[in-house]
């Protein structure tokens, strides 16, 4: 019979896009109060996606992606998204704009070796968790560096992108050894 390792907590994050300086302050609010301090951010980046989200977000959108502090558990995943989909839905009611999605808040975490994304669009590559929610592998940390994938998106493939995972993986790294659960696996030998 295998036996259940220890999974180690996560730290979570949320990209925040936009282009509206009122959509991401409110984001910004929503996601401070609800998920606690946030430690590290990313610069805001130009984001494209070839066009995909123009129609109802308008041109010129900005991403910038934040890290918090508290410590998470990965199986929430799914929790995650159909919340900041519900706080999309609140923001385009409170926000003043002519676009029909103001605001998009994609979530994910970062362990040790990955950086995982929340989504509801199917493809070959992700894996289906619950309530019409899905997780995608994004980067892979392998050989002391971040890895892309066929399917990771552009804007992830970036050095911003890469460092603000390293900076979270280190975050937890730290924790990890202050709680002494650093590559500490329960013994599969019977106590006697």
């Amino acid at each position: 019979m295998a036996v259940i390792q220890y999974v180690e907590p996560v730290v979570r994050f949320c990209a925040v896009i936009t282009r509206h300086d009122a959509a991401r302050d409110w984001a910004v609010d929503r996601l401070t109060q609800a998920w606690g301090d946030p430690f590290v951010q990313t610069p805001r980046m130009p984001f494209e996606a070839g066009g995909y989200y123009t129609r109802e977000m308008g041109g010129g959108l900005e991403k910038t992606i934040i890290g918090f502090r508290e410590f998470c558990d990965p199986s929430e995943l799914a929790a995650w998204k159909t919340q900041t989909n519900l706080w999309e839905l609140d923001c385009a009611k409170q926000i003043a704009s002519e676009d029909a999605r103001p605001l998009n808040l994609d979530p994910g975490y970062v362990t040790q070796a990955k950086l995982v994304l929340a989504t509801t669009k199917d493809r070959d590559h992700r894996i289906y968790l619950r309530d019409g929610m899905f997780a995608e592998v994004t980067l892979t940390y392998v050989h002391r560096q971040w890895v892309d994938h066929r399917w990771t998106y552009p804007d992830y493939r970036t050095e911003d992108v890469k460092l603000f995972a390293g900076q979270c993986r280190n975050h937890l790294r730290e924790h990890l050894k202050s709680i002494r659960k650093f590559r500490n696996r329960p013994s599969s030998k019977p106590s006697a």
